[in-house]
């Protein structure tokens, strides 16, 4: 199992490596030009820290997800994860808020972190770069139970990472479920 660990503020890329559990699926030089191309003549690009670091928004991640031609679809929280086909899915991203730490001195800052959860041997996993190895999450039902509890948080939201073509066709829920 591929497992990226955090650096300085690419959890975005380690999300997104983790996701496809491939190390060459992006480099931080092809998110930054994604930043660049979404945002051209901006002196200071508003997609990632003003140092250049990382930090990237949704913008990036979503185009990032089209290269590989998938879509990350936002998911309304007020809604059950259990109407998700995840047979049809690749897998999730979470974002979530975290607090910024130089050493062990935490600042009133807070930041957003990107947290990739897949299927990997039948069996879901929380990819987390923070952890020091992936944290498996069981079944489908012990994964939907966490993101239940991750989505009961008004700051953490969930996007379902899927095929281009089962986003347009919305196969990603399940029938009877969200529509209308």
């Amino acid at each position: 199992m591929y497992h990226e660990k955090q650096q300085r503020e690419l959890c975005a890329l380690h999300a997104l490596n983790n996701l496809f559990q491939d190390k060459a699926s992006f480099s931080k030089s092809q998110l930054d030009q994604i930043c660049q191309n979404l945002s051209p003549n901006e002196y200071i690009n508003p997609h990632r820290s003003i140092l250049g670091l990382g930090n990237y928004d949704v913008n990036v991640i979503i185009s990032a997800l089209q290269l590989k031609n998938c879509e990350a679809v936002w998911f309304d929280k007020r809604k059950d994860p259990s109407c998700i086909d995840t047979t049809k899915i690749v897998g999730f991203i979470l974002n979530v808020p975290t607090n910024y730490k130089v050493g062990f001195v935490r600042l009133p800052i807070q930041r957003r972190h990107w947290i990739a959860v897949r299927q990997i041997n039948n069996e879901y996993w929380n990819l987390d770069s923070k952890l020091d190895a992936p944290q498996c999450l069981g079944d489908e039902a012990s994964m939907l139970q966490y993101l239940r509890e991750q989505l009961q948080s008004n700051d953490k939201e969930l996007f379902v990472v899927c095929t281009n073509e089962v986003e347009k066709s919305q196969q990603w829920l399940l029938p009877d479920n969200g529509r209308g």
